[in-house]
């Protein structure tokens, strides 16, 4: 890898079409920035369509030749996960990139419209089944890839608890919330590399994660605002290791890319390590067969 990789290392993504979700703002909108910056079709998905609008308006400023798309999608809600992935799949003939940005973080104790917790239900089973309904589309385009967001936060939680993914019976607290439902994201990121390669299937999967980063100025209580304004890096730094998971030609399948500076907390992109656990693969399997039946989406390999 380039040690100090940036956006004007990334190829020519001319021809390819990318789904960025959560691009209206913070790394979601700097990650639709930079593919539509190196030439991809990139399609907006957001969650509420003025706020897409106006990121649109404010990419097309800065990339003038910009191909972008803008389509309603909430992660949180499975029919507004399967209308968006239908109405894709007429309009696209392929995808090439699919970024799984969008994200609850931190979030009070609350549920999504299918009663899921929703760190889990917007993070992981919403973005599991995403990529499980534009499946047909990302198998067909030669080279596709998927990238999963995963935080530094995954190491925060005591692991996984399988049976109580909706905190039902264990105390309720944000940050083990938040963590679990990001190493559900890698599970699920190295699950799908082994069930890729096992089919023989030519898509790639892989995570980033964007280590301390000020992507929410407005989050959290003074002492964390205060915190990320002098010690966090710029959100566009912080999209660089997930620009990189969805274009470098060197990103292999079961890749995790973060920052490579000191504890991962900013920097220029570098392969990182995760947790163990989230590798387990006896685990990952687990959660795959759960996440097939809360979602009903199955994976056609």
């Amino acid at each position: 890898m380039k040690p100090n990789w940036s956006t004007v290392d990334i190829p020519s993504l001319a021809g390819k079409t990318a789904i960025v979700t959560g691009a209206n703002r913070g790394l979601g909108f700097e990650i639709a920035l930079g593919l539509a910056g190196a030439g991809a079709k990139v399609v907006l998905a957001c969650r509420t369509q003025a706020k897409g609008r106006l990121a649109m308006e404010d990419i097309q400023k800065r990339v003038p030749n910009a191909d972008l798309e803008l389509m309603q999608l909430d992660v949180a809600d499975l029919a507004s996960v399967r209308k968006f992935a239908e109405e894709f799949s007429k309009r696209h003939s392929r995808l090439d990139i699919l970024c799984n940005n969008a994200a609850a973080i931190l979030a009070p104790l609350g549920k999504t419209r299918d009663g899921f917790e929703t760190h889990i239900g917007t993070n992981h089973f919403g973005a599991f089944a995403l990529t499980g309904l534009l499946f047909d589309k990302l198998r067909s385009t030669p080279g596709a890839r998927v990238v999963n967001t995963s935080s530094m936060a995954h190491k925060m939680t005591p692991g996984m608890d399988l049976d109580d993914l909706h905190f039902e019976r264990k105390p309720y607290k944000e940050m083990d919330a938040y963590g679990k439902s990001k190493l559900a994201a890698l599970l699920f990121t190295f699950e799908l590399d082994r069930r890729l390669k096992k089919a023989g299937v030519e898509v790639i999967s892989v995570a980033a994660h964007p280590g301390w980063s000020n992507t929410n100025p407005d989050q959290g209580g003074f002492f964390m605002r205060t915190m990320n304004r002098f010690m966090a890096q710029p959100a566009p730094m912080g999209a660089l290791p997930a620009l990189y998971a969805c274009a470098d030609a060197d990103v292999k399948g079961g890749d995790y890319f973060g920052p490579g500076g000191f504890q991962q907390l900013k920097g220029h992109p570098a392969r990182v390590e995760c947790r163990p656990e989230a590798r387990d693969a006896n685990l990952a399997n687990q959660l795959w067969k759960i996440s097939e039946d809360a979602t009903g989406v199955r994976f056609a390999f």
